[in-house]
């Protein structure tokens, strides 16, 4: 179980990547305003700084559960599981925030929450089996 959760906790950490990406890098492309659904140009710059910020903290959580799942198959199971705990964790606190605060996100913020959450889901059949 340990090896499918360091899967998941890297394809997890493989999308805040993503996601760093259009928000520090690409935020004002087209791309990125028709996958966060900012029709106005004016609206895109307004955000940039914002965006530039949030996209290096899902950045910092992607090293994070990326980081972990080597350990955790390389040997360092303990500080392993702890890394990609705290950074999944978080990704799938902040995606129940998004859906919480935003429910017109909820597309988004399930598609944020759902390698994260089985990662976590994996990691608590492992410690319980």
């Amino acid at each position: 179980m340990i090896i499918a959760a360091s899967i998941a906790a890297i394809a997890a950490g493989a999308l805040h990547v993503f996601i760093f990406v259009l928000e520090s890098i690409l935020w004002d492309s087209d791309f990125t305003r028709t996958t966060f659904s900012i029709a106005d140009p004016e609206e895109s710059r307004a955000t940039r700084s914002m965006a530039f910020n949030q996209g290096f903290y899902n950045l910092f959580l992607a090293l994070m559960a990326i980081a972990g799942a080597i350990l955790a198959l390389t040997g360092g199971t303990d500080t392993g599981v702890a890394l990609i705990v705290a950074g999944t964790a978080s990704m799938s606190a902040a995606a129940v925030v998004l859906l919480a605060s935003d429910p017109t996100k909820r597309t988004a913020a399930l598609k944020q929450l759902s390698l994260p959450l089985l990662t976590l889901i994996l990691l608590l059949v492992a410690a319980l089996f």
